[in-house]
């Protein structure tokens, strides 16, 4: 089985994938004239402008929300690979794919807002959703949809509660080991595990405000926690940043492990740690109550800069910084293009990560590590599920398919179960088949999408038009700007002209 998923992954994770990721960002770069960067205020604004409804959640939870599946163990174990594999020059591919990642999440974010439906007493909206609505393709829709859940219901939960027992057992240590049947098991891992299932279950049975609800008091939180530790390294160790610093450009086009390698692992784990161009970050996006689709397209992008240019960056510091990695690359038989600690130190984890807060804090940065880990996990697992949710909901609702959310349920939290007792490089390729399936799907249907309608320029045209007329309340006139299938924004349009 796990010669069939490396092979896959392969396939799935061909240079193709890697170059369309970047050039999908280009594109829609360009095309808006880098909304990323002329809009950045904006964004910042907007985090804290939505309001909440009965069936919505603010821009702020959406964020939260959405952050809580971009900042996950990518940003700890994944930058780790990305470096022990791809050497330091992969940090500045990670860079790259996020400022070019930014335009594509205000793409595909924007789609989810315009194209979102009302239903269950909540907002609903994703991929899935835009295929339908805008390019009457069904099809692909669905197969967005099963994708999605097999991806986010069964192979991602894994990697993330796989991350989770790694390091509790790096603080704790393994503990009793007792035979299961999927091997050893250290009596820690199962401990830890029984906490996460009895948490995960208590949320996930509330629904999405109850997530929102957890994520914007955790998410925040755990990330300025964590950035200050790494502010705290890099403030200890100033006069070692311009050479760290230069390491990573350097490293980006002369690569150790090879040029390829390089933007390979950095793509890769750029786009498994930002989502951009996934799919997974416009179910989110769906679900806050704006008052135009634009604003929080813009909202999203910034939760790539967040993600990526603060957390990833915090953690690749801490890294060189303390010199505490290994660069393998290509190279066969365990050996190693740069090594700098013991060869037995798993690569795709997040020893690295708690072994340089070790050497600055001593036991307390493992611990530390630990403790981000849990909340980075936990919360990721929580918008998989909610993912999950939403394209179960959109076949039973295009296919009228009775299947129960319970089931749902229980299938993330079986795989959490199996993902924290088994062994990282597998489920970590098991993730790796999952995000590209969904970013294959995504990116080429959002180009798709751009050729055929163009609505997120429309909308994003509407949007600073209004803005630059200094209006007070934006509306979002879909008919009017040539948008079919906008039946949301249509009928609050009508609604609100009747009052």
């Amino acid at each position: 089985m796990q010669a069939f998923i490396d092979f896959l992954n392969g396939i799935i994770w061909s240079p193709a994938l890697i170059y369309l990721c970047l050039g999908a960002g280009l594109f829609y770069s360009i095309l808006t004239r880098f909304a990323q960067v002329r809009h950045f205020k904006e964004m910042w604004n907007l985090l804290f402008s939505g309001n909440t409804s009965d069936k919505g959640i603010s821009s702020f939870q959406a964020l939260a929300v959405s952050l809580s599946g971009r900042v996950g163990t990518g940003n700890i174990a994944g930058v780790a690979a990305a470096i022990g594999f791809g050497g330091p020059g992969a940090v500045f591919w990670m860079w790259v794919v996020a400022f070019l990642g930014a335009s594509t999440a205000y793409a595909e974010s924007t789609l989810g807002q315009i194209y979102k439906v009302s239903e269950d007493g909540q907002y609903r909206g994703g991929p899935a959703y835009y295929f339908e609505r805008c390019l009457g393709w069904r099809w692909l829709g669905v197969l967005f949809a099963i994708a999605s859940i097999i991806a986010c219901g069964v192979f991602l939960p894994g990697i993330q509660a796989n991350s989770v027992g790694n390091a509790v057992a790096q603080v704790f240590g393994e503990g009793t080991m007792i035979s299961t049947s999927f091997g050893e098991v250290g009596s820690t891992k199962l401990v830890a595990l029984a906490f996460i299932l009895a948490i995960l279950a208590f949320i996930i049975f509330g629904g999405i405000k109850r997530i929102a609800n957890f994520t914007q008091i955790i998410v925040p939180f755990m990330a300025m926690g964590y950035i200050i530790m790494a502010l705290i390294v890099v403030f200890l160790n100033l006069d070692m940043v311009p050479d760290v610093f230069a390491l990573i450009i350097s490293d980006a086009f002369t690569a150790q492990a090879g040029f390829g390698a390089a933007i390979g692992w950095g793509v890769k784990r750029g786009v498994y740690s930002n989502e951009a161009g996934q799919g997974t970050g416009p179910h989110a996006a769906a679900a806050a109550e704006v008052e135009h689709p634009a604003q929080q397209g813009l909202v999203q992008a910034f939760s790539v800069y967040v993600d990526t240019l603060f957390v990833c960056t915090a953690t690749a510091l801490m890294i060189l910084i303390t010199q505490q990695y290994n660069v393998q690359g290509t190279l066969p038989d365990g050996q190693f293009i740069v090594q700098n600690i013991a060869a037995d130190v798993q690569i795709a984890s997040p020893a690295f990560t708690q072994m340089a807060l070790a050497s600055i804090f001593g036991g307390f940065g493992p611990v530390f590590v630990g403790i981000a880990i849990f909340f980075f996990a936990f919360t990721t697992i929580l918008a998989y599920y909610y993912i999950a949710e939403t394209n179960v909901a959109y076949l039973r609702r295009s296919l009228k398919l009775n299947v129960p959310l319970t089931l749902v349920k229980l299938v993330i939290m079986f795989m959490v179960a199996y993902g924290t007792v088994n062994t990282a490089g597998y489920i970590w390729n098991l993730g790796d088949v999952g995000v590209g399936i969904m970013a294959w799907l995504n990116i080429v249907g959002i180009l798709v999408i751009f050729f055929m309608a163009k609505p997120t320029m429309k909308a994003l045209r509407d949007y600073e038009e209004q803005k630059a007329a200094g209006v007070t309340e934006y509306t979002f006139d879909p008919k009017k700007l040539g948008i079919n299938g906008a039946e949301f924004w249509e009928k609050r349009l009508a609604e609100k002209n009747k009052k």
